[in-house]
């Protein structure tokens, strides 16, 4: 393998290792608000509506740090391999409607939309993971 080939191997490996480290951290959010979102569907009330948007917001954040990542990690791929973007947003309208109609029928929806955000992290960690054993092959 040429020196520069290994080089940019090595790049790739350690944005991809940046990125999964950011998809960990909004995945473990995104359990932390499932599980309250859970409480607050049951009658947790208020601290619970609070708490739930909180880690949906931490999730938020460590999900766009993600795209960051992977679009660094994607850029330094771009000789290895293609990747797709990362695209993962809650809704502002559920916020609104979270807070002020705080109703079962609107905290199932909220969960539907936190469980929809954990299926799209998840399956990033799965494609990075495979991408960075394809690169420690190389």
């Amino acid at each position: 393998m040429e020196i520069n080939q290994k080089r940019d191997c090595q790049k790739a490996a350690a944005a991809g290792n940046r990125a999964l480290q950011s998809l960990k951290n909004a995945q473990k959010e995104l359990n932390s608000a499932k599980n309250w979102g859970i409480m607050d569907a049951l009658g947790g009330g208020l601290l619970s509506t609070y708490v739930k948007r909180s880690k949906m917001k931490e999730a938020q954040s460590f999900m766009d740090e993600a795209k960051r990542d992977m679009q660094k990690f994607q850029s330094e791929l771009n000789h290895i391999c293609d990747y797709e973007n990362l695209n993962v947003q809650t809704g502002d309208f559920l916020t609104f409607a979270d807070y002020f109609l705080d109703s079962l029928f609107i905290d199932l929806l909220v969960q539907n939309q936190i469980q929809k955000a954990r299926e799209q992290v998840e399956e990033a960690i799965r494609r990075v993971e495979q991408i960075l054993t394809q690169l420690q092959r190389i």
